[in-house]
């Protein structure tokens, strides 16, 4: 996995050597890679720094110097949620992830090999921080807004936590404030998926396109099955099925036979389609960091909760909550933003009858839109 992308737009803030991290070990001469949108005014206060999901890379936009849609393209941008004539947008790759930020693929400066499972114990507190240092690189001390969806969100919280006074406003969307156990179940599995493969070879594989990948593929379907709900994908395909062409064209790309117990239905393709996309492009190890980082999180280790978020500093939040989501529950959602509220910060609680579960912010934008543009204006 190369340790920078080739994006030009991507930009790398060195994080403070060495930067220690929250269960124990530290990092030297990492990095975070983050692109931005808009112009940052003269006293640094129209900054949004935006977290991303599990997988996504910092490209949430294009731009002039990197023109390919991002995974947030009509959020961002002049006259959209996120206005980019008004704000100035940073969006952050996760530490430990391996779209440019350090982490289990990284080259470790110590021994000029990649680090692999030598890599400290990820924690989310440790992505909230590593993204406040990326804007203080530029001089911001106090954001406008931390904000975030899925993990995204989870690191928002995080954030109130750990940089107490460092943003005015905070936009959790599908997160949580402590991993339950329906997620952590799921992501056991996942990661049992990935290091029960044999050419796992305990993290030491040469590349994603030699490592793990009938076990990535597994975890990526289980994961996708999650991100959306039953009736989206009862609306979406049906019972619909694959062509004798499409069975074989299926099961040669799952590389099965496909007689017997082969694919049979729209959704096996659809399903592989997405699995393939994500094992040519992302790391196993550094999914299995995130994952178990994810698992490890608990708004209640920093203190009880609502004095936490009064020790914050915040002037308001914004909390989006889908109904349908399987993952990141419309409970979870409701219980930040009574904390909030406990705490004494306006909170406002948007819950969404979208029926695409929790990848519903990637899908259903008008009803994001209305609520994010409707709080930041504000």
């Amino acid at each position: 996995m190369p340790e920078t992308p080739e994006a030009s737009a991507v930009r790398f803030a060195p994080l403070p050597s060495p930067f220690r991290l929250r269960k124990g070990g530290w990092l030297q001469q990492a990095q975070v890679a983050y692109e931005c949108w808009g112009e940052l005014n003269a006293d640094r206060s129209n900054a949004i720094l935006l977290f991303t999901g599990l997988s996504p890379s910092a490209h949430a936009r294009s731009s002039a110097e990197n023109p390919e849609p991002g995974w947030w393209e009509k959020m961002i941008g002049p006259g959209l949620a996120l206005d980019t004539d008004r704000w100035f947008v940073m969006c952050v790759n996760s530490l430990g992830s391996c779209f440019g930020s350090t982490g289990p693929a990284s080259i470790n400066p110590a021994t000029g090999r990649p680090y692999r499972l030598s890599f400290p114990e990820l924690s989310v507190e440790d992505i909230a921080r590593a993204g406040y240092e990326a804007a203080r690189s530029l001089g911001i001390e106090k954001l406008d807004t931390v904000m975030g969806p899925s993990l995204g969100g989870m690191v928002a919280v995080a954030f109130a936590a750990v940089a107490p006074g460092g943003a005015r406003r905070l936009v959790s969307i599908s997160g949580s404030p402590g991993a339950l156990p329906f997620a952590i179940s799921l992501r056991s599995l996942q990661r049992e998926a990935i290091v029960s493969d044999p050419a796992w070879q305990s993290g030491n594989y040469l590349d994603p396109l030699h490592g793990p990948q009938s076990g990535m593929r597994i975890a990526r379907k289980l994961g996708t099955i999650t991100y959306r709900s039953a009736e989206e994908w009862r609306l979406r395909f049906g019972r619909n099925s694959l062509t004798p062409t499409g069975r074989r064209a299926v099961a040669q790309a799952m590389k099965r036979s496909p007689e017997g117990f082969g694919p049979r239905f729209d959704v096996e393709s659809y399903l592989e389609a997405q699995a393939e996309r994500f094992v040519r492009v992302f790391d196993p190890n550094c999914y299995l960091y995130l994952s178990r980082a994810l698992d490890g999180f608990d708004l209640r280790d920093h203190g009880e909760p609502v004095e936490v978020m009064k020790r914050a500093g915040l002037e308001s939040a914004l909390v989006i909550g889908v109904e349908s989501d399987l993952l990141f529950t419309i409970r979870e959602q409701a219980e930040i933003a009574a904390m909030l509220e406990q705490a004494g910060v306006p909170t406002r609680f948007a819950r969404l009858p979208c029926i695409e579960g929790h990848d519903a912010f990637l899908v259903d934008l008008p009803r994001f839109d209305a609520a994010i543009r409707s709080f930041l204006n504000s």
